[in-house]
């Protein structure tokens, strides 16, 4: 099953399913949310370090957590809500 797909977000707080949940951001927060099971679908940019990204990746596909890949971290950012770019980004219960 492919969970993975590319998306653009183009405006401010308008990530997807968060309308439904909460939004963590952020790899620390959004990979405590996967491994607790809260994480609905993940977003991740594609221009983020890889470093952060992978593992994420990783933890995601073991779980069948479903990614988005979001051209850029500025544009998860705005997406969620923030003035800063974004690595990553979660709904989550």
């Amino acid at each position: 099953m492919d969970i993975t797909k590319i998306s653009t977000i183009p405006e401010c707080g308008s990530l997807p399913g968060a309308s439904r949940g909460k939004v963590v951001v952020g790899a620390k927060q959004l990979k405590k949310a996967v491994e607790s099971g809260r994480a609905r679908c993940v977003f991740l940019a594609k221009n983020a370090d890889p470093a952060l990204t992978e593992p994420i990746e990783v933890l995601c596909a073991q779980r069948n957590i479903p990614i988005t890949w979001v051209p850029g971290m500025a544009e998860l950012g705005r997406a969620c809500g923030i003035e800063v770019g974004a690595a990553a980004a979660a709904v989550v219960d």
